[in-house]
């Protein structure tokens, strides 16, 4: 382990704080953990982890303790800094002291296979990353196997996208791909698809879902575009009877998941098994 840090201006530390920003991620292939939990989270799931942060003046955890000792044993390297330095690296007010910067996964998309019973979800351009991170954490929830992000939906490793994910981004697995390289996929793989729109006939409660497929969610602004609906098997819709005139896309996703999660429960056959499996 190294000497104790004690100055924010160490050139480690500052390559830290600039993992803040998308480009620096992409370029490294890094990313920016915080917190007891989430490390936690990335060191049980076996992620690879560059580094561990630590404030030991912070940590108290013995939780937190033996999972830096676990690292310590899979040859993470440790570094130990001062509550102050900790703090300028902190994401938020009066952190715990445990930090991690981890390496970036992506599946290829010729690895995804709702064909043989798989549950995706596919996401176009969502910009919110803490939406991003909600439906990660919902995605998990039921079982998906993970998320494709199409064209310019906003990074899954992005600080607030991991927060809200509350650890389910280092359990689903994570495409991005281009629209191009998408429709060629689907040409050549029929992937069974389901679009929402506000304009579909097709109410989501009413629809029997195959066991195999992929929810395709559009913007928060635009909703699904049309190449993408264009794909789509069957379009269903969510009924409101308010005065609002939408869903918040996190929200409208996990009303879509649960009730595929609630169907093949009554089926008796559970997301990533086939079925009458359990």
């Amino acid at each position: 382990m190294d000497d104790l840090i004690t100055s924010s201006a160490n050139p480690r530390l500052k390559l830290i704080r600039k993992l803040r920003e998308r480009k620096v991620r992409e370029q490294y292939g890094l990313f920016y953990v915080e917190g007891i939990r989430l490390v936690a989270e990335a060191i049980q799931q076996g992620w690879p982890i560059e580094m561990l942060v630590v404030a030991p003046q912070r940590l108290s955890s013995e939780f937190a303790w033996q999972h830096v000792e676990q690292a310590r044993q899979k040859g993470v390297r440790i570094i130990e800094v001062s509550a102050k330095v900790f703090e300028s690296l902190a994401l938020k007010e009066n952190p715990q002291g445990l930090a991690a910067v981890a390496r970036q996964r992506w599946t290829p998309l010729s690895m995804v296979n709702p064909n043989a019973g798989e549950l995706w979800v596919a996401l176009e351009a969502i910009q919110d990353p803490g939406n991003l991170g909600t439906i990660l954490r919902t995605a998990d929830a039921v079982g998906a196997k993970g998320v494709i992000l199409l064209e310019h939906t906003t990074d899954p490793y992005d600080p607030a996208a991991v927060r809200a994910s509350m650890g389910a981004v280092f359990t689903q697995q994570l495409v991005r791909t281009t629209q191009e390289e998408f429709l060629q996929w689907c040409a050549q793989t029929h992937p069974t698809l389901i679009g929402t729109s506000d304009k579909a006939h097709q109410d989501y409660h009413e629809f029997t879902y195959p066991q195999g497929l992929i929810v395709m969610m559009g913007s928060e602004r635009e909703g699904l575009s049309p190449p993408y609906a264009a794909l789509c098997q069957t379009m269903v819709a969510i009924p409101m009877v308010g005065r609002v005139d939408s869903l918040n896309v996190a929200i409208a996703t996990a009303i879509v998941l649960y009730e595929i999660f609630n169907q093949r429960r009554q089926r008796g056959s559970w997301p990533g098994l086939g079925a009458n499996e359990e």
